[in-house]
């Protein structure tokens, strides 16, 4: 029996939301599977993933072959990183309290990186709504200003003269 770690789809239409699961590789894709591992949101800005790094590592261990998806998203968790500093620990490389202080510190940074990419998505899009609203102003007193100029020019006329009244001389 082939073991795949793979994406279940769930969601409605265009609006897709993944489990991470481990499954036989001739189970249908949204059918039975043996353990979920985690979620996977592609519509949130970064891609929000929540997966168990323990029990990834262990199925990886175990030899089961993650789809490209998985891969990239495993990957991004850091989790394949973990198993590839644990084949450093069994070769007698290092022990596993180094490796998991350079698991540590690889995981500090990529939560900075992740916090970061957040924070400027949400400056663009605040950025985008503010210039929106100031186009929005700004055709407002466009057309404000021309509905002042239009009563002016009917006041004017009403007058008769043509001339404004603020201009307009006195007639004894």
């Amino acid at each position: 029996m082939s073991v795949k770690i793979r994406l279940q789809r769930h969601g409605s239409k265009k609006r897709p939301f993944y489990f991470i699961v481990v499954a036989n590789t001739t189970a249908p894709r949204d059918g039975k599977f043996i353990e979920k591992l985690g979620t996977y949101n592609p519509l949130t800005v970064p891609a929000t993933v929540r997966i168990s790094r323990e029990r990834s590592l262990h199925w990886l261990e175990k030899g089961a072959q993650p789809t490209n998806t998985c891969r990239r998203i495993l990957s991004f968790k850091g989790v394949l990183f973990l198993k590839h500093l644990m084949r450093g620990v069994s070769l007698g490389l290092f022990d596993e309290t180094t490796a998991m202080e350079k698991f540590e510190k690889w995981n500090g940074e990529h939560e900075e990186l992740v916090a970061k990419r957040e924070e400027t998505h949400r400056k663009h899009k605040s950025d985008k709504r503010n210039e929106t609203m100031k186009e929005s102003v700004r055709k407002i007193e466009e057309k404000n200003s021309a509905r002042a100029a239009q009563i002016a020019e009917a006041e004017a006329d009403a007058n008769g003269d043509g001339e404004t009244p603020e201009t307009a001389e006195p007639q004894a």
